[in-house]
């Protein structure tokens, strides 16, 4: 993990936004962007976790109404030794899933229908322990924090295209100046965004593997939510594409490469990554992350099923990574 780096990127997101603001309205606007921006973040700090779930339409499940799923949350989270977070079902098609909340004690893990339909256990397994890692690293405040500001820039990037704006003892920008405005400043935040995602997916890839004890089970999960990823739809994350980084692999359709405008790592980087992983820490044992953080040295499940407890009813048996 790369904090500095993390938060560099995020004080330029925040001066981005001042930015803006004193294009539009001089030193006077910068200072209530900056006003701006501290009360979102104060709103999102508390309300970050029913935002990002509600307009998923996402619904809290129990051991009673989905005891395999919240066993599985419960075991892993025992494992990383974190709170046992609360889970929530999204009813979409797509295999993908996220976390979000202000921190482990007010975390939630949300996994797609999808998800539990395509992939088996044990690939079910590493992509919960991934999103247990954002929570343990305190991800998933930051990276609602970045989805609202970067939001924000956006709609006050066009708020000062329509009003024109002045600086101070000038007519403002000018009308070519407020275009480039318009375009350029929601650009640059969604690059910062993008490099504060990219910075936090390889390392929750690293502790999720760790925390399962299995990396290939979340490569071979990577590999399967990827292809699905481009084939079926996500309208509501297409409705909402500041929060598209939130996942485990891009919702968004035609984002499969790692260049300067993916969300995400490139899926074969980072199933590269995991493979060297695998063969540090050797193809079935299971890690210790740290000296306090020691796990056993077995996999949770015991003996691998080949078999995903969570079939559609017309599909087939699904096979875990090792066949």
């Amino acid at each position: 993990m790369n904090y500095l780096r993390t938060a560099m990127l995020l004080a330029g997101l925040t001066a981005l936004f001042m930015g803006v603001g004193y294009l539009i309205g001089g030193a006077s606007g910068a200072m209530i962007a900056l006003v701006i921006a501290a009360a979102t973040n104060l709103f999102t700090y508390w309300n970050s976790d029913r935002m990002v779930l509600s307009m998923y339409g996402a619904h809290e499940v129990d051991r009673s109404t989905a005891p395999e799923l919240v066993g599985l949350v419960a075991e892993l989270a025992g494992r990383a030794g974190l709170p046992m977070p609360r889970v929530f079902l999204m009813d979409e098609a797509q295999p993908n899933a996220f976390a979000t909340g202000r921190n482990p004690e007010n975390a939630a893990v949300a996994v797609t229908t999808g998800l539990m339909h395509q992939l088996s256990r044990e690939e079910l397994a590493g992509v919960i322990a991934h999103e247990l890692a954002h929570i343990k690293h305190h991800d998933t405040l930051l990276m609602t924090i970045t989805a609202t500001i970067a939001g924000a820039i956006s709609m006050l990037a066009q708020f000062g295209m329509f009003f024109g704006g002045h600086r101070d003892n000038n007519n403002g920008p000018g009308i070519v100046g407020s275009i480039l405005m318009m375009i350029l400043a929601p650009l640059g935040a969604m690059l910062v965004q993008m490099a504060i995602s990219r910075t936090r997916e390889y390392a929750a890839d690293n502790l999720g593997a760790r925390i399962v004890g299995q990396p290939m089970w979340l490569a071979s999960a990577l590999v399967k939510i990827e292809g699905a990823a481009h084939q079926v739809p996500n309208f509501e994350a297409e409705r909402n594409p500041a929060t598209a980084h939130m996942f485990i692999i891009n919702p968004l359709s035609g984002h499969g490469v790692d260049n300067l405008f993916a969300t995400h790592p490139s899926t074969q980087n980072r199933i590269a990554a995991l493979q060297q992983l695998a063969a540090e820490l050797g193809a079935q044992a299971a890690p210790s992350v740290g000296a306090n953080e020691n796990y056993p040295p077995a996999s949770p499940w015991g003996r691998s099923s080949s078999r995903g407890p969570w079939r559609g009813p017309s599909q087939g048996p699904s096979r875990g990574p090792w066949g």
